[in-house]
């Protein structure tokens, strides 16, 4: 074996518990009769098992299960989506009340093939969501929706409580690592959520292992917070296939706890950075800590004033 193969294997702390006990079973097979998708599933999520069987959450990906873009990194399929389905809302907030959710993640395919980039069905998602589980909180993660300031207002004024947009890497990476996406365009999609709702919440994610610097990473920090993002997240990619992008590096669980503590220095209210974290990853305690969070800041506001 070369040294460059020695460097690449799997290191211990990248190890997965399965668990498939009745809670993952029991969600995994109602997620078949209602004819939803999860992104946990199509993106080969490492915590599938500990969402599923032991907090009892799941990210539902609506807007099918076929995506316009060819992300190097990204396992969910692509090709030509089928028609929309506008009474998938309502199975998603069917399913969200039999699961008793008290936090959902919302996620979606990139549909470039829609004029409105699926901003439309996102937006009954949520109220739909809204209307049957009035006590749930509601987090959207959708793709820069072709970068349409009337797209992603229509999303906005449906009032989530936390809008995710992942940035997903450096800015020298993302014309390999990202199709179709933009760096800048990413940053402006965040900046202007944070415009149109400014009591709302902002998050992105960053993935590391492509072959960034950790300069390249603070970059990352710097630019989201200059351009309001209130969380953030750091997690470890992972090759899903041998045709896509392989793992340059792996970092160890003190270089992400570096990471975060660095990422919380900056000014993010909430950072989750760990080798197996991933966008949704403990989702329910970041709406909880942005709340606290923005309450310490209207305190301070309070007493200043």
């Amino acid at each position: 074996m070369s040294k460059d193969e020695e460097i690449l294997r799997k290191p211990d702390w990248l190890k997965i518990k399965l668990n498939t006990n009745e809670s993952y079973t029991g969600l995994k097979k109602l997620m078949r009769e209602k004819n939803l998708h999860t992104v946990c599933e199509e993106a080969r999520c490492p915590n599938i098992h500990e969402c599923w069987g032991l907090r009892r959450t799941a990210t539902f990906m609506i807007l099918g299960d076929v995506c316009t873009r060819a992300c190097r990194f990204c396992a969910v399929k692509t090709g030509l989506p089928t028609e929309l389905d506008w009474k998938e809302p309502e199975r998603v907030a069917d399913s969200v009340q039999i699961m008793n959710l008290k936090h959902v993640v919302v996620t979606a395919v990139a549909r470039d093939d829609l004029k409105d980039g699926g901003s439309g069905v996102f937006a009954e998602t949520v109220r739909a969501i809204r209307r049957k589980n009035p006590f749930t909180s509601i987090e959207v993660l959708p793709s820069d929706m072709g970068g349409k300031e009337e797209n992603l207002r229509v999303l906005m004024d449906a009032k989530p409580d936390i809008l995710n947009h992942n940035i997903e890497t450096v800015r020298r990476l993302t014309p390999r690592v990202r199709a179709r996406a933009k760096y800048d365009r990413s940053l402006e999609f965040l900046r202007r959520a944070k415009e149109m709702q400014p009591t709302i919440p902002t998050k992105s994610s960053l993935m590391v292992g492509l072959g960034e610097t950790k300069e390249e990473i603070l970059e990352v920090m710097d630019d989201l917070r200059a351009n309001n993002v209130d969380i953030m997240t750091i997690g470890q990619y992972l090759q899903p296939t041998k045709s896509h992008l392989k793992v340059v590096k792996y970092y160890s669980p003190e270089e992400f706890n570096e990471l975060r503590e660095i990422a919380l220095s900056k000014g993010f209210s909430h950072c989750e950075a760990g080798p197996l974290v991933r966008s949704s990853y403990h989702a329910d305690e970041q709406v909880n800590a942005a709340a606290k969070h923005r309450q310490m800041l209207g305190e301070e506001n309070v007493q200043q004033a």
